[in-house]
């Protein structure tokens, strides 16, 4: 497929020209980066054609466009780096490859999805077969890169079930793709001015609020009859196993789940091991209940709704009784968060699509703001159901912590653990002085010898756990003000310096 038609460049060149902008930033993933200097010319040479038509139509002598290349995003290349493009003052951001279509906050963008090459005829067959033998509803999901072949698919298998007759009641919903063109929100009483999780965009303009039997993820959308559920429903995925794939098997686990890879020509039924990682979240959510000193890793500065987000897991934090901390340190790794070592698990509000960190290889574990939600709010539940979008807990799921007076049982302590109220140290007025300090030692951690004894815990935090540390760093001795004589120190080489005992007898 040529540069022309798979960076789409008449359709980016019409969207910078209608819209008068003069500063462009022009976003690549790492896989992309090599193509830049051909789609910039290709871009350029575009744009001057659309100048010189306009100036001979109408006179106008528009402005020369200035675009920049991004590389190395700040954060997950699937989002719009917004503070990257700031950094060149650009209007506008083109987005190329795969993305989250996470809601802007302050610049407009324009997605190039990329044209993948696929089988129509072999997806096609596959896709009919397996929705004939299974007898369920299909609902056929895509990532955004296959999204130009959509179009074939449907019309091969409208051909495919007319020429073949069958008396299939299974129905076949196709995925929409939202529009190419995003705005930043500017409904700021819309949580923290998010687009929301019920917007759909069409016609690359419009916006409007979907119904309930409607659904959405990671820049498709789709409808379903009333009445019934997503569960009854089939999902067939085309394309890769990739962070939009894990998005999708997470949020819709309830529902049977095939993968067409589109490169190897090949239908993969088994997701089982993509379905494991609910195990292993859930393992996370328990282990978090335990933790006292919480990290909120900041994993994004563009996506709409974050600092509402934030604010609200510092509120989630505080109401449980137990301390945090935002770090704001670009993509997480586990050298970055072992500079950490008071915080007991780490909380990564970030896109949908880059939430689910594989924490095996850090010190401290890393969950998402709807694991913290389960994790702190005293009594909730996990019924299955998993959200990936923080927007979505912003607008359904506010901060209601109850704080029950019972101890609960802790897996990992293996005995009842009895969390400490920050409002009862808070609360009584008459607290202060030394009746303060000896409330608060009381509250200490403490594990007495029999195993039915009752394990109390308190937030602490970052100075109490470096005070109980055997290290901590130089000494530093402060006993006398005054200053001391300085000490003249080694001189020579390493191999031989010149107090050393072999350099004497020299």
């Amino acid at each position: 497929m040529d540069l022309e038609s798979n960076y789409e460049i008449a359709p980016t060149a019409d969207f910078i020209y209608s819209r008068n902008f003069t500063r462009v930033a022009l976003q690549f993933p790492d896989e992309l980066l090599k193509d830049s200097t051909r789609v910039v010319r290709a871009l350029r040479e575009k744009l001057r054609l659309l100048r010189k038509c306009s100036t001979e139509n109408s006179g106008d002598n528009n402005k020369d466009v200035r675009l920049f290349v991004m590389a190395d995003t700040t954060f997950g290349s699937c989002c719009v780096d917004e503070v990257g493009a700031l950094h060149a003052d650009a209007e506008c951001v083109v987005h190329y490859g795969h993305t989250c279509f996470s809601p802007t906050t302050t610049l407009p963008a324009f997605f190039v999805f990329g044209k993948a090459s696929i089988s129509v005829s072999n997806c096609v067959e596959d896709l009919s077969n397996y929705a004939l033998t299974n007898g369920k509803h299909v609902v056929v999901l895509y990532g955004l890169d296959y999204a130009h072949s959509i179009k074939h698919i449907r019309e091969a298998l409208e051909e495919a079930s007319r020429l073949s007759q069958s008396k299939s009641k299974s129905e076949i919903h196709f995925a929409d793709v939202k529009c190419s063109v995003m705005n930043p929100s500017d409904d700021h009483n819309n949580s923290n001015g998010l687009v929301g999780p019920a917007s759909d965009c069409t016609d690359n303009s419009t916006c409007g609020t979907r119904p309930a039997n409607s659904y959405g993820i990671g820049g498709l959308t789709w409808s379903i009859p009333d009445g019934q559920r997503m569960e009854d429903y089939l999902l067939f995925w085309i394309g890769s196993d990739n962070s939009a794939f894990a998005n999708v098997v997470m949020t819709f686990n309830g529902c049977d789940i095939v993968r067409y890879d589109a490169t190897e020509n090949c239908l993969v039924t088994d997701v089982s091991q993509q379905k494991r990682i609910l195990k292993r979240r859930y393992y996370l959510v328990e282990k978090a209940k335990d933790a006292n000193i919480i990290g909120i890793l900041v994993g994004t500065l563009g996506v709409a709704g974050y600092l509402h987000m934030i604010h609200q897991m510092k509120e989630l934090i505080t109401a449980a009784g137990k301390k945090a901390y935002t770090l704001v340190m670009g993509k997480p790794n586990p050298a970055k968060l072992a500079n950490f070592p008071e915080c007991d698990v780490f909380i990564f509000v970030s896109c949908a699509q880059t939430a689910l960190l594989e924490s095996k290889e850090y010190l401290s574990p890393v969950i998402t703001p709807f694991e913290a939600l389960l994790a702190f709010n005293r009594g909730s539940q996990w019924t299955g159901e998993y959200v990936m979008e923080f927007r979505d807990l912003i607008n359904s799921c506010p901060v209601e912590v109850r704080n029950g007076s019972e101890a609960r049982f802790s897996f990992f302590h293996g005995g009842y653990v009895e969390d400490f109220d920050l409002q009862e140290e808070n609360g009584g007025e008459d607290n202060e002085g030394t009746l303060a300090l000896a409330n608060a030692t009381d509250k200490v951690l403490q594990l007495r010898d029999n195993p039915k004894s009752v394990i109390k815990g308190t937030a602490k935090s970052g100075p109490e756990f470096f005070a109980a540390r055997s290290y901590q760093g130089l000494e530093m001795h402060h006993d006398n003000s005054s200053p001391e004589p300085f000490l003249i120190g080694r001189s020579g080489r390493a191999s031989g310096y010149e107090n050393e005992k072999s350099k004497q007898e020299e």
